[in-house]
């Protein structure tokens, strides 16, 4: 009984090549923490947006504005009107013309849950053309 051992065997040959699969693991399972965590990163910054110096749009002959007031009254064009009345006010101050755009104004301090409301009372009826208000500024 002869035992053998090979020594010049294929089986124990080193391998000269790199094994980037577990580089490519890692770096897609980075890639996808990136993904996910960039939003959340974004959500508590502070925004101080600028005036447009965008050329004011065309106006038309009888514009619908929806006014918000620092104190939260609502007003469309000159009527004091309730957050539950709005849509039936905007109805019948545009005669149920749902294409006609709405001229959202809103007071600066005003909170931004408020305008979405008031963004979410129009869309309940339909209005889905709005167009947000700001200030001109002067030419120096």
């Amino acid at each position: 009984m002869a035992l053998e051992l090979a020594s010049d065997s294929d089986d124990l040959a080193i391998a000269h090549e790199i094994n980037v699969t577990p580089f490519i693991d890692v770096m897609l399972v980075l890639l996808i923490i990136f993904m996910v965590a960039a939003p959340l990163a974004t959500v508590d910054i502070n925004v101080d947006l600028p005036v447009s110096n965008a050329p004011p749009a065309p106006k038309p002959e009888s514009p619908v504005h929806l006014s918000i007031q620092a104190d939260g009254t609502l007003s469309v064009n000159e009527q004091t009107v309730t957050l539950d009345s709005l849509g039936a006010t905007i109805v019948e101050v545009t005669a149920a013309d749902r294409e006609q755009r709405v001229f959202l104004r809103a007071d600066k301090s005003v909170v931004y849950d408020e305008i979405m409301r008031a963004m979410n009372a129009l869309r309940v009826e339909g209005y889905v053309h709005v167009a947000l208000v700001g200030a001109e500024r002067g030419d120096p």
